[in-house]
């Protein structure tokens, strides 16, 4: 720590600090330029302090760069950045989500691997101006900042590791700002749009699907996952604890089944609604027919699963969101995506009067700030009830003769009245614009 005090010379404070320079102490004056005769004591002495935490500052990062300078090299610190990265991303594999292993491989080969590769920067020598200028590249391609979030993320864990294993004295990441998240607000039919695509969609193989999706607000993942067993017909429920994702297997995509969906709240057993009731047990009646049909040729691996094609094989989710945007094309319907129709799920209840927590179990999210975050915008009864509010506010009561009239008058223009006139001015000019 360094120490000093304060000086007056020629009519000027000056800070005089002592500094250690090769082990020896020395005296260094610095002038404050604040004249004696007009600045306070407490003014001069919070302007020592600010020098003297500056030279301290300075000595810190003096000391730190003779320390990295002196420390020897980690052997890892010298591999390639790329080379770094692929190689944390196969030891995370075995403590990770499978949909999260086939993400950050699916973004590291898309735009880590091609752009570091080619800079050919050591994990050692990566600088804050590296990553910057990698997530500039995915901006300048059209990206939104919520796609720079998610490079963020994993490159931010990554380069952690690394600390934690004492390849690296600090992460660069944290020297780079995290851009804004971009909101997005999604897409959601009308129920009259509702009726229209359910009409362009029957009879067609996703027609179950997106029937389930639009009267449960299901992702895409947990509508393939759903099984026969998750159907209480004697109960009348329907559970979601399964999911279906695709992952690639020797350079081919195929369809897996996994029990971990996106939260804890994800999994939640729901009343069977009658209509999807009759769909169900249309479509178990289906599955039978197309056994004794198919016979030997019918895939016996899924028999537990209810969306699956005519030949009893699994539907694989790119199938789904493929073939979704071919009928939305094919019948001239309002371009949506099948995550929408989670969202005209939760508009359409929202457009009922099911209130916002109602709506929060039912879609599964963990908080009620997630669904509020995602739907207040849609939710305009609220808005309406508290415009209802506002409008019987500030209303002056008619006197009912002319002593009340009067003693209205007087309170008034009384020192109380003023005030709450003024009060009730200054909200107006705070609200209207």
């Amino acid at each position: 720590m360094i120490t000093g005090c304060l000086q007056k010379k020629n009519g000027y404070y000056y800070a005089v600090l002592y500094l250690k320079v090769d082990g020896k102490r020395k005296t260094k004056w610095i002038a404050t330029k604040l004249p004696v005769s007009t600045t306070s004591e407490r003014r001069a002495q919070k302007a020592l302090d600010e020098i003297r935490m500056q030279y301290e500052l300075r000595e810190e990062a003096a000391q730190k760069t003779m320390g990295s300078a002196l420390a020897p090299i980690c052997p890892e610190a010298q591999m390639l950045f790329v080379d770094y990265m692929e190689k944390w991303l196969e030891s995370v594999r075995p403590s990770i989500a499978t949909a999260t292993y086939q993400s950050y491989s699916v973004m590291m080969k898309a735009r880590v691997i091609p752009y570091f590769k080619a800079s050919a920067v050591q994990l050692g020598a990566l600088k804050p101006q590296d990553i910057e200028d990698f997530y500039q590249t995915i901006l300048n391609a059209g990206c939104t900042t919520n796609t720079v979030i998610h490079y963020h993320a994993i490159i931010r864990k990554a380069l952690q590791s690394a600390v934690k294993k004492d390849i690296l004295t600090q992460n660069p990441a944290d020297k780079v700002d995290r851009p804004k998240k971009n909101v997005y607000h999604g897409s959601f039919y009308s129920e009259d749009e509702m009726l229209d695509l359910f009409d362009a969609i029957a009879g067609d193989p996703l027609e179950l699907c997106v029937k389930i999706a639009a009267y449960y607000g299901l992702r895409r993942s947990e509508v393939l996952g759903l099984r026969w067993d998750a159907i209480d017909f004697e109960k009348k429920t329907i559970s979601i604890s399964h999911k279906v994702i695709e992952v690639s297997v020797d350079g081919k995509y195929v369809p897996i089944g996994e029990d971990v969906l996106k939260t804890k709240s994800s999994f939640r057993t729901l009343p069977l609604i009658p209509v999807v009731e009759e769909l169900l047990k249309a479509e178990k009646e289906k599955q039978t027919k197309n056994r004794r049909l198919f016979k030997g040729s019918y895939c016996r691996d899924y028999l537990d699963y209810i969306c699956v094609d005519e030949e009893g094989k699994l539907l694989r989710p790119n199938y789904v969101t493929e073939h979704f945007v071919w009928v939305i094309r094919k019948y001239d319907l309002r371009k949506i995506r099948f995550l929408d129709l989670r969202h005209t799920c939760a508009s359409l209840l929202l457009s009922n009067g099911i209130p916002m927590k109602q709506i929060q179990i039912w879609l599964g999210h963990s908080t009620f700030s997630t669904t509020a975050d995602i739907y207040a915008h849609l939710d305009f009864s609220a808005q309406e009830q508290s415009a209802a509010a506002m409008s019987g506010m500030f209303q002056r009561k008619e006197a009912s003769d002319g002593q009340e009239k009067g003693a209205a008058v007087k309170n008034h223009h009384s020192p109380d009245g003023l005030r709450r006139q003024n009060r009730f001015f200054i909200f107006q000019s705070n609200v209207i614009p």
